[in-house]
């Protein structure tokens, strides 16, 4: 009974990872897919868009485990390295803290955070 137990977490754990695993590749095929409905060529390679995915994940994760930045309202794409933050933010504070997060991710090149907007509603 416990060895049965044992081998279905084991095999639950392992599903677990290699469906975490994908993620950045299926990242990568839907940038692809969506580079805004045209068929245009990137000089990037494999390698550099599963990097891109990667940091983007990796961005989008320590947004999820910052208390600085709210997650769930801030878009982020990668391009070269070269990380573009789109959305709301409630503060000018915590637009800082999304690029000053953004920019503590390896790989990270720069930071636009230029698409990102402080919700003057919230400020106040």
């Amino acid at each position: 009974m416990r060895n049965q137990s044992m081998i279905r977490r084991t095999v639950l754990a392992a599903g677990l990872t290699a469906a975490f695993a994908l993620i950045p590749l299926s990242q990568v095929a839907a940038q692809d897919a969506s580079a805004d409905g045209s068929m245009q060529r990137s000089n990037q390679t494999v390698p550099d868009k599963a990097a891109d995915a990667w940091i983007t994940t990796k961005v989008k994760s320590e947004f999820g485990t910052s208390k600085a930045v709210k997650a769930t309202d801030v878009s982020v794409t990668t391009v070269d390295g070269m990380v573009t933050l789109s959305g709301n933010v409630g503060s000018a504070q915590e637009k800082a803290d999304a690029v000053r997060v953004a920019k503590s991710v390896k790989g990270v090149k720069g930071v636009d955070a230029s698409a990102l907007t402080v919700n003057a509603s919230a400020e106040h």
